[in-house]
């Protein structure tokens, strides 16, 4: 198997990590210094269990959300992919009570990957206005 088709694989197990909450998978499929950013906290998460601590921050508002993989384009370093992000409001996000409105948002991340195959960087286009936009926190 080529390296496009390794990285192929490995973002179709890294839809399994985040919607399973898979720390061992996580491990694997992710540098440890790989750094990531919420709005959730002032300094970067690190490795794949800063990363999963993302997920589980949207977990705070959205207990139930899901992202699916939709497209993916991906070359020997780098990974472009279309999710649909789903899930309900059930909990504070953002300062923003629940509203139990259900969301389903298109969101694009840019994924990063070091000689090893492990993710190093994610960019992700802005999807934040789209879930504000599906709990009726702005129009």
């Amino acid at each position: 198997m080529n390296t496009i088709e390794k990285n192929k694989e490995r973002m179709k197990r890294f839809e399994v990590m985040i919607n399973t909450n898979d720390i061992a998978l996580a491990q694997e499929l992710v540098s440890d210094e790989a750094s990531f950013y919420t709005p959730a906290s002032p300094v970067p998460l690190y490795g794949g269990k800063g990363y999963l601590s993302v997920v589980d921050w949207m977990r705070t508002g959205f207990s139930d959300v899901q992202w699916k993989l939709e497209e993916m384009v991906v070359s020997e370093d780098k990974a472009a992919v279309r999710w649909i992000l789903t899930g309900t409001h059930d909990g504070e996000f953002l300062g923003i009570h629940p509203t139990g409105n259900k969301i389903s948002v298109c969101v694009m991340n840019f994924y990063y990957f070091d000689e090893n195959g492990k993710i190093v960087n994610d960019v992700a286009a802005e999807g934040m206005i789209g879930i504000l936009r599906g709990i009726g926190a702005v129009k």
